[in-house]
């Protein structure tokens, strides 16, 4: 699977402060780090950036000085985007537009005057769609949009939306059933998501092994990359490939075979347990694994 390193992320207090203070330093350690571990693409997230959009293109151009992937702008702010998109060497990936009013008059055309790719969530001006039936027609409302803008699907990354498990189970669910139809649904183009949401509001412990287990699911679904923690090195093996034992196990779940967890050694076991809540066939508790 693709991984887009999320760690240059402003909800940092650490980046957040780098940022403030152009620490190119810091900024750039944590931009090689990443590259190191094995990333694809660097994601840059600055947040709205209201007041300062400038500084996307001082973060762009502080890492290209160091590493050679291609970047993810990460903004709600569209001139914090296109900022960045000025400067940037390699063809950059917008993160992100939406199916929203706003989003398709504002954010999708900086794909065409970039030539840049983009990433499209299902996000409407209604909200996030309830199911995967709801998230699909909001999804070729939106790309057919972009389509006509002239941005052909090889260029486009559709984001479902990940809810939380703690929050919304049967979403979590809903998500990886709308992963299946994309390919079929939309030829051409990729697909997304930020992985760290599944486990967001669940114990600091707790949340590698949903995420882990989470983006092999969605792999098995279909998904081309995830925006994930570039620094958990077994998420990192799995996405390489590595430890097909785990996901085989994750596959027998998901396909309704039977299988004990307590026959199994302990990481396998934590692995079939968090399979079993992500896919709703256990309710979510912050116990489960302890069950």
């Amino acid at each position: 699977m693709v991984i887009i390193g999320e760690n240059i992320h402003i909800l940092s207090k650490a980046v957040s402060e780098a940022i403030n203070n152009k620490d190119k330093t810091f900024i750039q350690d944590l931009a090689k780090r990443q590259a190191e571990a094995g990333v694809d693409y660097i994601d840059l997230n600055i947040g709205p950036a209201r007041k300062n959009p400038e500084i996307m293109a001082w973060l762009v151009e502080t890492v290209q000085e160091v590493v050679d992937l291609p970047l993810s702008l990460d903004s709600t702010n569209p001139k914090a985007i296109e900022e960045g998109l000025k400067v940037a060497k390699k063809r950059a990936l917008i993160n992100s537009a939406s199916g929203k009013t706003e989003s398709k008059e504002q954010t999708m055309p900086l794909a065409v005057k970039y030539d840049a790719e983009i990433i499209i969530s299902v996000l409407n001006d209604q909200g996030i769609p309830a199911d995967a039936e709801a998230r699909a027609e909001s999804i070729l409302d939106a790309v057919s949009y972009a389509n006509e803008l002239g941005i052909e699907n090889e260029r486009i990354w559709v984001d479902p939306i990940i809810m939380p498990v703690s929050v919304d189970q049967k979403a979590v669910r809903e998500a990886l059933e709308f992963m299946k139809m994309l390919e079929e649904m939309l030829p051409g183009v990729k697909s997304t998501v930020g992985l760290s949401n599944v486990s967001n509001g669940t114990p600091k412990e707790l949340r590698g092994i949903l995420n882990r287990t989470y983006m092999v699911m969605l792999d098995l679904c279909g998904c081309y990359s995830a925006i994930a923690d570039a620094f958990d090195q077994e998420l990192m093996a799995l996405a390489r490939g590595e430890m097909s034992e785990i996901k085989e196990l994750i596959r027998k779940v998901m396909e309704g075979e039977d299988v004990d967890p307590n026959s199994l050694p302990p990481k396998e076991r934590d692995y079939v347990k968090t399979a079993k809540v992500l896919w709703g066939d256990v309710l979510y508790s912050h116990t489960w694994l302890e069950l």
